[in-house]
């Protein structure tokens, strides 16, 4: 059985720790596993017992991460790193794997700080250069990625998916009367589930919301939106739109369908995505989506959402208008939300990952 290490310490990061949390139980009867991280929080896994754990505590981006991780990384045949920030220093592995889910920090580089573009380039590009396998998550990732690294390497794609034995309709409506109770949900609204990264687009949405009779319920802690972008929290108020904003504050992960469930519809305006799991989650809860025309979103989504244009604030506003308004538009992007979701699985992520790895020589 070949051996397999994997960077875990991203497991409570959004995007790149669903993706990891939901890959891993596939692999763990085919690879002899070791995962970096907590083990204290590694061990609430049910498939912990099945794995070695080497307690890795350095934070993302460190300078600390790049001494610890070439120390601690040990003798096998692939390291797997699920996001960029690789090890620079020679490492024990014979092999290295990295996924990268999207090169934003290169697409989006005149609006980093003079440290973050210094890091993205370099290490980004030292991902690509180091590694001898490239995962990325869409078609569109995979360009970009050639795009911004000038790689001639191939890079293979394996789509993202959702648990579908979490998120799911809910049709007992006690169920979904606790969670609007002990999350203080309004009646109707419209949800938000994502962070105050400015490519989340979050202000436009915001001030789309303006002259709607709607509510917004944002998935997060207040302190998390407010004080890490205070343009946001001057936003909200210069506008008066604080009767119209519901910040949930922390949500357990059980909870979150849902709140999904409960909402009108969905939306996602970003203005760019590797992949794109949170619509995917509304679809599989039975949430009609609109999310934006840009990146990978066609791709991933291709007819099953309506479409806006996350620079235009009417066309933002005239599109939750159109779905708030029309009952049978809602339904039948319920319903093509369902289909578009029989194209994504995570066994079948996994399947194409665990072959991916064993062609590695």
């Amino acid at each position: 059985m070949r051996s397999l290490t994997i960077d875990f310490r991203m497991h409570n990061a959004s995007g790149i720790g669903t993706y990891i949390k939901n890959i891993i139980p596939y692999l763990i009867n085919r690879f002899d596993i070791t995962l970096l991280g907590n083990a204290e929080e590694i061990k609430k896994y049910n498939w912990s017992d099945k794995i070695h754990i080497i307690e890795t505590n350095s934070k993302i981006y460190s300078i600390k991460e790049q001494v610890e991780l070439p120390l601690k990384i040990p003798k096998c045949d692939i390291f797997w790193s699920p996001h960029f920030n690789i090890p620079i220093l020679p490492i024990k592995a014979k092999k290295r794997i990295v996924t990268i889910h999207d090169v934003f920090h290169l697409a989006f580089y005149n609006n980093l700080n003079f440290k973050q573009k210094i890091y993205s380039k370099f290490v980004i590009n030292q991902a690509v250069d180091r590694s001898d396998l490239i995962i990325t998550v869409s078609n569109f990732s995979a360009n970009e990625i050639k795009k911004y690294t000038n790689t001639s390497k191939k890079i293979e794609v394996v789509y993202n998916a959702v648990d579908s034995d979490r998120f799911k309709p809910i049709k007992d409506t006690e169920t979904l009367k606790k969670i609007k109770e002990k999350y203080n949900l309004p009646n109707k609204f419209i949800l938000f589930v994502g962070n105050v990264k400015p490519h989340k687009n979050l202000k436009r949405l915001l001030l789309a919301l303006k002259n709607l009779e709607t509510n917004l319920v944002i998935v997060g802690k207040k302190e998390g939106f407010i004080t890490g972008d205070e343009g946001i929290s001057n936003l909200i108020k210069q506008n008066n739109l604080e009767n119209k904003i519901f910040f949930t504050g922390y949500v357990q992960d059980e909870d979150l369908p849902a709140i999904y469930n409960l909402a009108t519809l969905f939306i996602f305006p970003s203005l760019y995505e590797g992949f794109g799991i949170p619509p995917l989650e509304a679809q599989a809860c039975g949430c009609p989506v609109i999310c934006s025309n840009v990146a990978s979103l066609p791709e991933v989504y291709g007819d099953s959402v309506l479409y806006c244009n996350p620079y235009d604030l009417n066309d933002i506003k005239e599109k939750i208008e159109i779905l708030i308004n029309n009952e049978d538009l809602r339904e039948q992007l319920r319903l093509k939300g369902f289909e578009n979701l029989k194209k994504f699985s995570w066994k079948k992520s996994a399947k194409k990952i665990i072959e991916i790895i064993e062609r590695l020589d």
